[in-house]
């Protein structure tokens, strides 16, 4: 029912001689008690019911003029953010949100990180494939050996973004493994694993801190090789996971196989 129709339905029924509460369970709960007191005021002060302007608190910042405004502020390229709209009108960052996601139906994305790459490393990344795509064979991909390391330490592995725990409170959720502990200089361990389409090379601990080149020949090498000739045969393709701290040397790049 329209609030002219429900106007109509109070006067008449006050008019009739009936109260308030009679008025409020005949209509059914369709208005407010308070509603229908004030409006039976309003009928006994001036003898109508006569609203001039909508029931409720007015309607400031989600107006057609703020939305054309932050609407607006999306055609240059500066950063945006329900902060910054908040500050900059007035408004709350609440209703600063609605009009972003409900006015104009925009969606907040992260940030892509990306490598920052020069010309000289495209054209490289280039070469690269053509060499590839040139020299290398489908059954080739068979024969290849690839490797990485990884580096470990005590802490153990913890993913701040991921890892939750579900609980009533903050004391209970640190009851229940909740905190994290983490040295400022943990011990740290180097591991290194080949996988192919045989399977994978035995596991090599190179031990505490950097592992510089010489100790990648040393002790990863001849596992590698020795692997990729019982597997393969004479000829295979090795490739390395270019560690910074092992295959700066020259002499780690390529290992005929």
């Amino acid at each position: 029912m329209k609030s002219e129709d429900l106007r109509k339905v109070v006067f008449r029924k006050y008019e009739d001689g009936d109260g308030v509460c009679n008025i409020f369970r005949d209509i059914n709960g369709s208005l407010g008690l308070n509603t229908i007191k004030r409006w039976c005021k309003i009928i006994r002060h001036t003898g109508s019911i006569q609203l001039s302007t909508s029931p409720g608190a007015p309607r400031l910042t989600r107006v057609s003029k703020i939305i054309e405004k932050v609407k607006h502020k999306f055609d240059g390229k500066e950063m945006v953010t329900t902060r910054r709209l908040a500050t900059d009108y007035g408004i709350s960052k609440s209703s600063a949100h609605r009009i972003l996601t409900e006015d104009l139906k925009l969606y907040a994305y992260k940030m892509t990180i990306e490598p920052k790459l020069t010309e000289e490393h495209k054209n490289i990344r280039k070469r690269f494939v053509y060499c590839i795509g040139n020299n290398i064979r489908k059954e080739d991909t068979m024969r290849a050996l690839f490797s990485d390391e990884k580096m470990f330490d005590l802490d153990g592995i913890y993913n701040s973004q991921n890892q939750r725990i579900w609980v009533a409170s903050r004391d209970e959720a640190d009851e229940q493994s909740g905190i994290k502990i983490r040295q400022k200089f943990p011990e740290k361990v180097m591991v290194w694993l080949g996988a192919c389409s045989k399977g994978v090379t035995p596991l090599v601990i190179l031990g505490q801190g950097t592992v510089d080149h010489v100790e990648y020949i040393e002790k990863v090498l001849p596992i590698a090789l020795k692997y990729g000739n019982d597997a393969f045969g004479k000829h295979w393709i090795f490739s390395t996971g270019w560690c910074e701290t092992s295959h700066s040397s020259p002499n780690t790049k390529m290992v005929p196989g």
